[in-house]
């Protein structure tokens, strides 16, 4: 069986107020390019096919004309399970219109997928958390186990094991209980696999995934996932990799596009992954274009960097300018950076004082605008301001205030 692992598409997302989803259409062309030129058998998408549970229209046109060419009139089948950032009730909504195109929506951990023909295969056997597929004549049990959130994982466990309750501490505990019983559906005739969508220790986050993990109670040991299982397709990371400890069973495909400055140092990629019952599997890579790069520019002075937006005009790219400079930059060079060069999503200067020290200006974000003062009259004057200058500046700040009010 040829299956491709994909996911964190974040359909939708922006970056800095900025849309995206011209680079998104242009990602999800190719993705069906890949997908018809590798003959694959079964897509894999774990998890965060949108950016945020109410997706705008125009993403969701995306997702499901993607699902239809992938389907190939039923030709393939395509699995879909939701992440942390999908809402499970509406990705699953479309299911029973999907179904006639192999198309299998799975929204969290406790789900039940109707047995019977998905286009032109089957699911033969299902249960709560696992389904089995047969795909040109090859059987698959696929363990699936959407984004389990604290609330879904206590539905899916506690019915069964009250006894053990107080004796299971830990998220990663609870996970690895979830993955033990539902492993009991592999058999040594089928071709066994896991998809879920969470954080395994030791991945490399890469800064990418806004979710706090909350002290580290949602981060799970690379040992919870089932040992019999040839693939471990997981989702939640942006960055592509192989999870410590798992011998490459386990892999984050990570996300198709650079969602973050970040993220610009790593190749985006999904993977192609050949397996066949009771053998190892082959993974082959494939990497994506960029479509539009992230660019972060380092300038020397005010100046190198109203050039360089000057020589790149033309380059199609976001950018991110940090000016060092011993002054701020005033507002028509601002207006001229940002006229010259389009798409730059913030120009941030780092200030030296005369000791030749960077100062960097979001350090004042802490203080107040009569703390910031003092410590600047202090440094140009050498003497601390007087009660009745503070007073004035304020009284200025507080009546200009007022006037933008009214």
């Amino acid at each position: 069986m040829r299956i491709l692992h994909t996911s964190d598409w974040h359909l939708g997302k922006n970056l800095e107020g900025y849309s995206r989803m011209d680079e998104q259409e242009a990602f999800l062309e190719d993705f069906i390019k890949i997908v018809q030129n590798n003959h694959i058998d079964l897509i894999i998408i774990a998890g965060d096919i949108y950016d945020n549970a109410n997706p705008p229209a125009r993403a969701e046109k995306f997702f499901y004309d993607t699902l239809k060419k992938l389907s190939s009139n039923g030709e393939r089948i395509t699995l879909v399970i939701a992440g942390n950032h999908d809402n499970p009730d509406r990705l699953v909504a479309a299911g029973p219109l999907a179904r006639d195109h192999g198309i299998i929506m799975v929204g969290t951990p406790k789900s039940i997928i109707p047995c019977g023909n998905y286009g032109k295969h089957k699911v033969i056997n299902s249960g709560e958390g696992f389904i089995e597929v047969e795909i040109n004549g090859e059987k698959a049990v696929i363990i699936t186990v959407p984004y389990p959130s604290e609330k879904r994982l206590n539905e899916v466990l506690y019915d069964e094991m009250e006894e053990e309750r107080d004796k299971v501490k830990s998220y990663s505990d609870r996970i690895k209980i979830l993955f033990d019983n539902l492993s009991k559906n592999y058999r040594e005739d089928t071709i066994n696999i896991a998809v879920s969508h969470l954080f395994a220790m030791g991945s490399d986050e890469a800064g990418s995934e806004r979710n706090v993990q909350l002290g580290g109670s949602f981060i799970v040991d690379g040992s919870c996932f089932p040992e019999n299982a040839q693939y471990i397709a997981l989702g939640h990371i942006h960055k592509p990799q192989i999870v410590p400890g798992t011998d490459g069973r386990a892999r984050y495909s990570g996300s198709p596009i650079q969602y973050n400055k970040k993220e610009i140092n790593f190749k985006k990629k999904c993977f192609i992954v050949d397996v066949k019952a009771g053998e190892g599997c082959r993974v082959e890579e494939v990497e994506f274009k960029v479509y539009k790069p992230i660019e972060v520019w380092k300038c020397k002075s005010i100046e190198e960097a109203m050039e360089k937006c000057d020589e790149n005009k033309g380059k199609n790219c976001w950018v991110y300018i940090e000016v060092t400079s011993d002054r701020y930059i005033r507002e028509d060079e601002i207006k001229f950076m940002k006229t010259t060069k389009k798409d730059i999503l913030e120009i941030v200067p780092k200030i030296k004082n005369k000791s030749n020290e960077n100062i960097d200006v979001n350090s004042f974000s802490h203080k107040s605008f009569e703390e910031i003062f003092r410590e600047f009259y202090l440094k140009e004057r050498k003497v601390e301001p007087q009660s009745e200058v503070i007073d004035l500046l304020l009284s200025i700040i507080k009546e200009g205030e007022s006037n933008e009010t009214n």
